[in-house]
């Protein structure tokens, strides 16, 4: 039986507990799992598939995941808690003999910083107890690494640039909100930047480097270097590339109320004293901020995530490349009850799954999705609501 479990029960996760559900021949049996059971139970009604039960854990704590995981006994756990937890339920999986998939590196509670090397470090024990680990299977990161594998499968000999460019072009009707978790979203913009260039990393100031990019069924949108996890990984998969980096659309009143809230100390992250209470002023920013799981009803426009690629084709003449989806919000939330942001790393998490339980992707370790075949993932997210295209041969501005 193919049984999962699904750890986390926000917008991500409820999406990909509805996609789970709508291929009940592959996900047998669904477990959704979070701090908050009521909110578990909630989307499980929401759904109302028969194969779909609930249960509690604090992912921080091992010994919990243990005894979910033996209590469940699932074949692999999709992990779509905090990027906080990661390093807790792969220690719980070894203790269970469970595989693993996440969709954001691990990174510390104490310091904005995200890096693979915290989990990589688990190799040797996945590899060992002949389990597999698949990292970063979202979006960007995530389908961005299966879209340059595929170019590098089928199209380039060499892959010299890559850029991978995030637009989010919908409008919430907010003054601000962000469309993931608060307090990590804003951790991630407010670092600095960094891309890769000539074998070394080169660090610019948050949001410092920034250029209008035309998206598709968009137009121009002001576009911020930033660094994002997966350049780290792709850089070393793909030697030949000569630089990679990281755009994402902001708008200037998100960026204006971000400035804000660091000029007066509210993105800090280290705790404070309040009435005698020890409080981190994100956290308590991130509770009286919009919850992005109730975005979608009001959202309308469209995101466009994908990668521009240039270098040597397989003919051994120069190419360039670019290949994308654009996902609309509304459409998103008339089927999952989720705004786009949400949707379009929920499918790529259940699509890697499927890879996994289909045997298309099993490979003992801890690997990144563009270690993995890309054919069949994409054929698959194209169908289950991410249809993806390509353009050869073009301006890609960059």
């Amino acid at each position: 039986m193919n049984k999962v479990i699904i750890i986390g029960c926000g917008g991500v996760g409820t999406v990909c507990a509805y996609k789970c559900a709508q291929n009940p021949d592959v996900f047998n049996e669904i477990v959704i799992a979070s701090r908050n059971k009521a909110k578990c139970d909630a989307v499980a009604k929401a759904i109302g598939a028969p194969n779909i039960t609930t249960d509690q854990v604090d992912a921080d704590d091992v010994e919990q995941l243990v005894a979910l995981f033996k209590k469940h006994q699932p074949k692999l756990v999709i992990n779509l808690a905090l990027p906080y937890q990661d390093l807790t339920i792969m220690e719980a999986c070894l203790q269970c003999g469970v595989n693993y998939l996440d969709t954001a590196n691990y990174e510390p509670r104490d310091e904005a910083h995200f890096e693979y090397s915290w989990q990589w470090a688990y190799r040797e024990r996945f590899e060992k107890a002949g389990l597999t680990a698949i990292l970063g299977c979202g979006f960007d990161p995530g389908v961005s690494g299966v879209y340059t594998a595929r170019a590098a499968k089928h199209h380039f000999k060499e892959i010299h640039y890559l850029d991978i460019v995030d637009c989010n072009a919908g409008n919430h009707g907010k003054a601000f909100a962000t469309n993931f978790n608060p307090e990590i979203n804003i951790r991630e913009i407010t670092q600095k930047g960094r891309y890769y260039q000539d074998g070394e990393w080169v660090q610019t100031g948050a949001l410092e480097v920034h250029k209008a990019l035309t998206y598709p069924e968009i137009g121009p949108r002001e576009s911020y270097l930033m660094y994002h996890e997966e350049l780290e990984s792709l850089v070393l998969n793909y030697p030949t590339i000569k630089r990679a980096r990281f755009w994402m659309t902001f708008g200037q009143e998100y960026l204006t109320h971000l400035r804000v809230i660091q000029d007066i100390g509210m993105a800090r992250i280290d705790p404070i004293v309040y009435n005698g209470v020890e409080i981190v002023p994100l956290q308590f920013l991130k509770a009286v901020l919009p919850n992005p799981q109730d975005l979608g009803a009001n959202y309308t426009g469209q995101t466009s995530i994908g990668c521009r690629i240039s270098g040597i084709g397989k003919d051994g003449q120069p190419l360039t490349y670019y290949i994308y989806n654009n996902c609309d919000h509304h459409a998103a939330f008339e089927e999952t009850g989720m705004q786009a942001v949400s949707y379009t790393t929920g499918v790529p998490a259940m699509t890697g799954a499927m890879m996994f339980l289909k045997g298309l992707w099993v490979k003992p370790g801890v690997h990144n999705v563009e270690e993995f075949d890309p054919d069949p993932f994409l054929e698959q997210v194209a169908k289950s609501g991410l249809p993806w295209h390509e353009q050869f041969n073009i301006d890609l501005e960059l």
